[in-house]
């Protein structure tokens, strides 16, 4: 259904509320096509504060903390377009397949959230209408015009974790994630090793797969592109020093790559 065509009582978003689509760079050369599924954390109006504590809604389960920066940053060290989708993951998780538990959580790690429960179908059809789809949608738009244009095309997923889950500490500072094409996580694993002062995960501390995950399957895997997820722990980017240095050194170490896939012709 048309956001324009909707009855009015399940729309989500109003006059007051932003797009959920952040468009970078949209034109930039780069073969790298960066998106950022958690980037923000904005709240509908209409939503109020979900019922969820302030001290919560700065939390991880709330956005991917840090990411914003970095991504902004990459995006213009590579000249790269960056698609980024703003709204709190708590509203709708753009890395999860609409219907499954965790898109709309009632509960995120141990944390409650109470607009969500006992949702109406219309209200959850109003959250993917609004924006989840009009993210993917610019994704699949911004595939389709570099495809049609022959522009090399390499998918990059951003996203951060945290420095300790359940009360384990996660020893990695950053990871390649993936789950059936292992070539870019291949290169960038082999430069990030490289770099000899990084504790560096693969696939972890999660691994790509359908069912956990959203955009690498349907945008990277099923597209047949190039592809890699990238997770960067928070604490390393949680100011604006952290998140300029990582953008620095995942800028050059892509270029890198860049010039590497072009040489053994694995984009065109």
């Amino acid at each position: 259904m048309d956001l324009n065509t909707a009855d009015a009582t399940d729309q989500l978003l109003g006059a007051g509320d932003i797009s959920p689509v952040h468009d970078v760079n949209a034109d930039g050369a780069s073969p790298f096509l960066l998106t950022s599924d958690h980037y923000g954390r904005i709240l509908p109006r209409a939503l109020g504060d979900l019922g969820v504590a302030e001290s919560e809604l700065t939390r991880h389960i709330a956005w991917d903390i840090g990411i914003a920066g970095v991504a902004e940053r990459l995006a213009e060290m590579l000249d790269a377009h960056l698609i980024a989708q703003r709204y709190s993951r708590l509203v709708i998780d753009c890395n999860r397949s609409p219907g499954v538990a965790s898109s709309i959580p009632v509960i995120s790690e141990a944390t409650a959230i109470p607009r969500n429960e006992g949702i109406t179908e219309g209200e959850r059809a109003a959250r993917r209408r609004e924006i989840f789809e009009p993210y993917h949608r610019r994704i699949d738009a911004a595939i389709d015009r570099r495809l049609h244009d022959t522009r090399p095309t390499v998918l990059v997923s951003l996203h951060s974790f945290t420095p300790v889950y359940a009360g384990v500490a996660r020893p990695w500072h950053i990871a390649a994630l993936y789950n059936r094409d292992t070539v870019l996580p291949q290169l960038l694993l082999k430069h990030l090793r490289a770099e000899g002062d990084l504790v560096v995960g693969d696939n972890e501390p999660y691994a790509v797969s359908d069912l956990s995950d959203y955009t690498i399957p349907v945008h990277g895997e099923a597209r047949g592109l190039v592809n890699t997820g990238i997770e960067i722990r928070q604490d390393l980017i949680a100011d604006q020093s952290g998140q300029q240095q990582w953008a620095e050194r995942l800028g050059r170490i892509f270029a890198e790559i860049g010039l590497e896939l072009r040489r053994e012709r694995l984009v065109d």
